[in-house]
């Protein structure tokens, strides 16, 4: 265990975490792990992503009265709070940066939904902000780039796409130094029950028509014709359309289906359709994946992770 000075489990009048809370996060989620994910700082981060999902998504929902953090907040008060983090808080600013950056290199793949007259896909909308994206995610270490698109799709949507998966259907693009994979996933019908298996992660799913999807102007690729936010969607839709033009769908247009995009499913108990509410799990964050071989950042060469004091720490709590 952490050697924390343990109060009271309560929270604090200003809502922080109380002391017995912090040293239980870092015990579960950074000391009792293999070694293997204490061995770098990008590792070590995602760790602490994990810890702050459990902390926002279970423990600030069963009890308002603390604090909600963002990442780097979250990062920092759990540095400051555990002993085997706390001799590296004084490069936390430089840590937390490489970390961000490192995450934009890990690959990301899923899969593009159409239904059967290929006249419309799935998108989802993140939990916080008002962009839409097809249901993706980032590759877990030695994943493949197939089996991540439909983990991700399934904890997205409730969507079970391995029977229906090709691995040669894909449409690839290059943001910066990501990689972004998506499989065509062609002929579903539109009154598929969608729901995502993760909370708090996406707060609505829709059927939008790819007419609807268009940029409204050739300087504009970030907002559809309707304008909706479309950075995650615009650059796949031209090599999507040259998909459709050579794989005739099932089924011919349908004219009485609405010309506005169709919501399946929707957050906070407002479900739609055949949808159900979210189911209360949560997926742990992608651990690196082999990113292209840029290099660390400065703060991963220079500091490397005590995990002698780690294990230091584990015993003294097992002999406790």
């Amino acid at each position: 265990m952490c050697a924390l000075h343990r109060s009271s489990s309560a929270p604090s009048k200003n809502g922080l975490p109380p002391q017995e809370l912090l040293d239980d996060l870092c015990s579960r989620f950074v000391l009792n792990v293999p070694k293997e994910d204490q061995q770098s700082f990008e590792r070590i981060l995602f760790l602490v992503e994990y810890a702050h999902w459990f902390y926002e998504d279970n423990t600030v929902e069963k009890n308002p009265s603390l604090k909600s953090f963002n990442l780097k907040e979250f990062t920092s008060l759990l540095f400051n709070s555990c002993d085997v983090l706390r001799p590296y808080v004084a490069h936390i600013d430089d840590i937390f940066k490489d970390f961000i950056d490192y995450k934009v290199r890990v690959p990301v793949t899923g899969a593009i939904i159409l239904d059967e007259t290929y006249e419309r896909c799935v998108l989802v909308k993140g939990w916080k902000g008002t962009s839409w994206s097809f249901a993706r995610g980032k590759k877990n270490k030695d994943e493949e780039d197939h089996a991540c698109a439909i983990r991700e799709v399934l904890e997205e949507t409730g969507f079970d796409v391995s029977k229906l998966i090709n691995k040669d259907e894909y449409i690839e693009v290059i943001f910066g130094q990501q990689r972004v994979r998506l499989y065509i996933i062609a002929g579903v019908k539109d009154d598929t029950a969608f729901a995502p298996q993760t909370k708090k992660e996406i707060s609505e799913i829709a059927w939008h028509r790819l007419d609807d999807l268009q940029p409204a102007s050739d300087e504009l690729i970030s907002r559809g014709i309707t304008g909706l936010k479309l950075y995650m969607v615009a650059p796949f839709l031209a090599s999507l359309k040259s998909w459709i033009s050579t794989h005739p769908p099932p089924l011919a247009p349908r004219p009485d289906l609405p010309l506005k995009g169709i919501c399946v499913w929707k957050a906070k108990n407002n479900s739609i359709g055949n949808s159900s509410t979210v189911i209360e799990s949560q997926s742990k964050p992608a651990s690196d994946a082999n990113p292209p071989d840029t290099g660390p950042g400065k703060s991963f060469r220079n500091f490397r992770f005590d995990t002698a004091a780690i294990l230091r720490a584990m015993e003294a709590g097992f002999s406790a």
